[in-house]
């Protein structure tokens, strides 16, 4: 999660690609944008994580950021992962959980 997180804020498209799921990654990502709306990754908090199954996981966290001069906003996402082969992907998330 810290990793994608990362790659986020960097802007390393590749990266989150390669750790999102085959059966639910979309096939481009597009995380460049005008300077003016720019996405500013602020924080990431890590409210809960959960062991699912052997290879199954779930991680509760909310991200603060920033596009453009805009106010910054949550993210609050539920997020769902499967282990293959020893690594860990994101296979998908449900925004605003109830907790």
């Amino acid at each position: 999660m810290r990793s994608r997180y990362s790659a986020y804020a960097l802007g390393l498209a590749d990266y989150v690609l390669a750790t999102w799921h085959a059966s639910t990654r979309p096939a481009q990502l597009e995380l460049a944008a005008p300077a003016n709306s720019r996405t500013i990754w602020l924080g990431l908090k890590i409210k809960e994580h959960v062991t699912t199954g052997s290879d199954s996981a779930e991680v509760e966290f909310v991200a603060r950021y920033r596009q453009g001069g805009a106010s910054a906003k949550r993210l609050h996402e539920r997020s769902r992962f499967v282990r293959e082969h020893g690594r860990w992907f994101y296979l998908d998330g449900e925004s605003d959980p109830a907790t």
